[in-house]
């Protein structure tokens, strides 16, 4: 095992400190509240959107249903007023009349359904324009409260980033002149451990797993140099002698 001075596996600690409270902010920074409401209410939007795209489909579709029916009901129209012109003209034969007299008939009557798919068209249409302007309010709302939400998040993001560049520049100050040896085995642990690669031995026990040491292996350490580098047995960890905390 190497060895590292004692005054730097204490200063360790800060280093360690100084890790864990950045770990704290990142994870605070994953897990604000405010980004499970912004992933609800994003995924609410997406289904809004959905709906809003299928409501302008079936609206656009209604309107050329609509504009058809006026069409086909124009042209029977049309139709209908040159066979009254003739009719009121009295030219023809007799028999030329009476069969325009019944074209007339059968026209009043291809008239009358057509106008009345043109009715139920155009109510089809107004249902379908109130459900797309109710789609778009929808989605007006939740985009506006998505944006807000944004907005929050942002203010704290940027509170926290502040925070870690803080917590950054002490933990460059804190690593200063620490042995490389001790630091990069620091590092290894840290990696392997969850966030902690040392830990200070107090009271017999190790703060990193709150394992307490039997008597034996606490005088096995206490018979070490103070510059040894001691690991618990438990956990692996580091095992700081001598810090007040």
């Amino acid at each position: 095992m190497p060895d590292a001075p004692a005054a730097d596996q204490i200063r360790l600690l800060d280093v360690q400190d100084l890790d864990l409270r950045a770990q704290q902010a990142r994870h605070r920074r994953n897990h604000l509240p405010v980004l499970s409401q912004i992933a609800e209410l994003t995924a609410r939007l997406t289904d809004l959107d959905e709906a809003r795209i299928a409501s302008n489909t079936k609206v656009t579709d209604l309107r050329r249903a609509v504009q058809k029916a006026e069409d086909d009901v124009q042209v029977v129209r049309e139709r209908s007023a040159r066979d009254n012109a003739r009719l009121a003209s009295g030219q023809g034969s007799p028999k030329d009349l009476q069969a325009l007299q019944g074209e007339l008939e059968v026209l009043a009557r291809r008239q009358e359904a057509l106008e009345e798919v043109e009715l139920e068209a155009m109510e089809a249409l107004e249902t379908a324009e109130k459900e797309l302007a109710s789609a778009k309010e929808q989605v007006d709302a939740i985009s506006a409260q998505v944006a807000d939400l944004n907005g929050e998040r942002d203010v704290v993001w940027n509170e926290i980033d502040a925070e870690l560049v803080g917590i950054a520049n002490d933990r460059d100050a804190a690593v200063a002149g620490l042995d490389a040896g001790l630091v990069a085995l620091y590092e290894k642990l840290r990696d392997a451990q969850g966030g902690i690669g040392a830990a200070a031995l107090a009271q017999g026990q190790c703060l990193g797993c709150r394992t307490q040491l039997n008597p034996g292996d606490l005088r096995a350490i206490e018979g070490r140099p103070a510059d040894a580098i001691v690991r618990c047995e438990e956990c692996g960890r580091i095992l700081v002698r001598g810090a007040t905390r």
